[in-house]
């Protein structure tokens, strides 16, 4: 405090952050994406640990051996498939009642606010159906999830088929203390909202959904499946969600711990671990993982139906089998097993999972980035702006004074601070509604479709707004002086994240 509180201190200080601004930014920048870099060098990472005491071990025994009925199942779920076009509700209701389940189901419809490309419709209508198995010896105040998506042109028939065999070999448990939730949903992502949405009473998305007509308690994890083969060479965990969310890293430690204890193959963003960190393409394999994990994070779009279920505080995963060209084969016994153990362990949750991490980058399954060591490469880019702006403010404090018989500079004007922040705000709005509102225009006159349309008018206005502050200056205050440009610079660059206040949603 002393260094700021004295006068020829603080000029000091001043002076040396002016005159070393650019040197200072430079070296933020290579420091920041040298630290970000070196995160994927296995000595610089944490080791995967089970922090939840409930999930320690897996010394419990899998005795799931229904995997030809579950085959069975899929059989049969393709072929009412495709003889009603869509979801057979009939059929799959009868089926889940015969193995014991409340069975429930719910209608659901969205209006899109601009067609479907393959289809060309504005309205998407659907069924979930769920059922559930209720707890024998617990009071049913929660409750994990499984789910399996039926969508059009998806082949998601072998997860159907494996979720009723599942809730078969489950009725004849008696150690549950949890409600089972088996879900069969429609149309992906909609589907899902429209369910997570009237299971919890709320409606933040405009689908126009049936009331709940059967609840369960209230949900602590919940498993989304993805099979689309009779057999699976290895399995891929999903974890990224909506706006960039993660479930707690307990979770996936426990799905790569039976996956261990099975002997079945688990990728991350569809790569295998490698054991030769210590060389240059071990490096660039781990280097390649967190990336895309960052980039499908930033993209803020759910890459699985789990991802949904984070907005809800519910821990999720979409576990996705994958049948490639390796020579191990597992079937749908040995799969399982693996969420068989999966819902064993997390019947024995006493709370929700909160002791591990909700903030990690994941290198690989066996090692991970905690936020504190991946947010010091952010603060250091963060920094650069500060450094420029501490810049400006210096460089404006020092401008020299005119002698009183000379014309004296007024200085920068209301109008001139607050155009720049007004129009940053219309800038935002306009990216909130002009795209969809400019779709039909744009369809008439130019040859593009109305998805082409939204995208191109998104990015005129970008470009547009890349103008903003030299536009402004020249048209308040023709060519204008040097420190009212620096100062209407400094002014606007607080409030030029507007767009992102209106399309948060």
């Amino acid at each position: 405090m002393g260094l700021l509180s004295d006068p020829n201190r603080r000029r000091a200080l001043t002076n040396l952050v002016t005159r070393l601004n650019t040197p200072l930014c430079v070296m933020c920048y290579i420091v920041g994406i040298t630290w970000f870099l070196g995160l994927a060098f296995e000595p610089f990472t944490l080791r995967t640990y089970m922090s939840e005491n409930a999930m320690g071990s897996t010394m419990v025994e899998e005795k799931f051996v229904y995997g030809d009925r579950a085959l069975s199942y899929s059989r049969e779920f393709s072929g009412h498939r495709k003889k009603v076009g869509g979801l057979p509700v009939d059929w799959l209701g009868k089926t889940m009642k015969s193995r014991g389940l409340e069975v429930y189901k719910q209608t659901f419809s969205r209006t899109l606010p601009f067609p479907d490309e393959s289809k060309e419709r504005y309205m998407v209508k659907g069924t979930n159906v769920y059922g559930i198995l209720r707890a024998p010896r617990a009071p049913r105040t929660e409750s994990i999830l499984l789910s399996a998506t039926c969508s059009e042109g998806s082949n998601n028939n072998q997860a159907v088929g494996l979720l009723l065999a599942l809730a078969s070999y489950f009725r004849g448990q008696i150690y549950w203390a949890k409600d089972i939730i088996f879900l069969v949903n429609e149309h992906d992502l909609i589907g899902m909202e429209a369910w997570l949405e009237a299971y919890h009473d709320v409606n933040m998305t405009g689908i126009q959904s049936s009331p709940m007509q059967g609840r369960a308690g209230a949900i602590q994890a919940a498993v989304s499946l993805e099979l689309s083969s009779d057999v699976i060479t290895s399995f891929d965990v999903v974890v990224e969600g909506l706006n960039g969310q993660l479930p707690n890293l307990d979770l996936v430690n426990l799905f790569y711990a039976f996956c261990q204890k099975i002997g079945m193959l688990c990728t991350i963003q569809g790569k295998l671990q490698r054991n030769d960190w210590d060389t240059l393409p071990g490096y660039s394999h781990s280097l390649n993982t967190m990336l895309l994990m960052v980039l499908k994070q930033s993209s803020g779009r759910p890459q699985g139906d789990h991802g949904l279920f984070l907005r809800y505080h519910v821990e999720a995963v979409t576990l996705r089998g994958i049948n490639s060209f390796r020579q191990y084969k597992f079937d749908m016994s040995t799969v399982g097993k693996l969420i068989e153990g999966m819902f064993r362990k997390l019947n024995n949750l006493l709370e929700r999972f909160h002791q591990s991490y909700f903030f990690y980058l994941l290198p690989s399954l066996t090692r991970f980035v905690s936020i504190g060591y991946y947010m010091p490469a952010f603060s250091f880019l963060i920094l650069i702006l500060m450094l420029r702006a501490l810049d400006l403010w210096v460089q404006l404090s020092n401008t020299p004074r005119v002698q009183d018989d000379e014309e004296q500079d007024p200085g920068p004007s209301m109008l001139s601070l607050a155009t720049p922040i007004f129009i940053c705000h219309l800038t935002g709005l306009a990216l909130y509604f002009l795209p969809i509102l400019s779709q039909d225009m744009a369809t008439q006159h130019f040859p593009v479709s109305e998805t082409e349309a939204v995208v191109f008018t998104a990015i005129a206005i970008y470009v547009a707004g890349l103008a903003l502050p030299h536009n402004t200056h020249r048209a308040l205050s023709g060519n204008g002086t040097e420190c009212g440009w620096k100062f209407e610079t400094l002014i606007s660059s607080v409030p030029c994240c507007a767009p992102w206040l209106y399309s948060a949603d």
